[in-house]
């Protein structure tokens, strides 16, 4: 009984936090959108010096639809730029544009936590759709067939695994992007510490969503092993 108080203590601060720093992020970005670059060169722009910058020519900068729906695409080699940041010239715009061009840039130089990742990406999508329904099934099964449950929490396993590897392969593409922003002169001391900012905000929504997976994978855990103590 103890346990389970403690679990679900966990996970309403796991939801207190992630609620703030979707806040903080919503803020930072909102904030930092206004303030423009003085080179004036848009999330594209930066995109496509800093692989031109690290000697990347096949990758290809686009925009997509949505609001921080950024990301870069190994699979087909392109840099998705949402419409706010493909052709805005923020200093937030900036931010985006180059820590999803630190992707690419981990990709051409075969990045390891980026290549376990990608690895695991098939994994991942095919236990998805399924895994869910396995460990509703293993509960209601749980004194019938335990070991349905087990198979569930192996299968939600890999999606806490996939959401600790995205951290350092996170943290890295922002730390090129930063040390990239500063040395090629897209950001300077008036503007640096806002594309800091901004970017360690979107850092900490990976760190809550990989506690948030670490806490309910515990969870079902301690549900598989009340049932042997009875």
């Amino acid at each position: 009984m103890g346990g389970t108080v403690l679990i679900w203590i966990l996970f309403g601060f796991i939801a207190l936090a992630g609620w703030i720093v979707q806040a903080q992020l919503q803020s930072r970005f909102k904030k930092y959108s206004s303030l423009s670059l003085r080179n004036g060169m848009t999330g594209k722009d930066v995109a496509e010096k800093m692989l031109h910058d690290h000697g990347i020519y096949d990758v290809q900068v686009i925009s997509t639809r949505g609001h921080l729906t950024d990301h870069y695409n190994p699979m087909n080699k392109t840099i998705n730029l949402s419409e706010p940041v493909y052709s805005g010239t923020s200093v937030a715009a900036a931010a985006v544009a180059a820590h999803e061009t630190g992707h690419a840039v981990q990709h051409a130089v075969s990045y390891a936590p980026l290549k376990m990742r990608s690895a695991l990406v098939p994994v991942i999508s095919a236990t998805s759709r399924w895994v869910m329904w396995v460990i509703l099934l293993g509960i209601i099964m749980l004194q019938t067939f335990p070991a349905l449950l087990w198979v569930g929490i192996a299968m939600f396993a890999l999606t806490t695994i996939f959401s600790f590897v995205t951290l350092p392969v996170e943290k890295n593409a922002t730390n090129r992007a930063l040390a990239w922003l500063s040395n090629a002169g897209i950001t300077d001391v008036s503007n640096q510490s806002q594309a800091v900012d901004a970017l360690r905000w979107a850092g900490y929504t990976y760190v809550v969503a990989a506690l948030g997976s670490l806490a309910t994978l515990i969870y079902y855990i301690m549900i598989a092993l009340g049932s042997n103590r009875r």
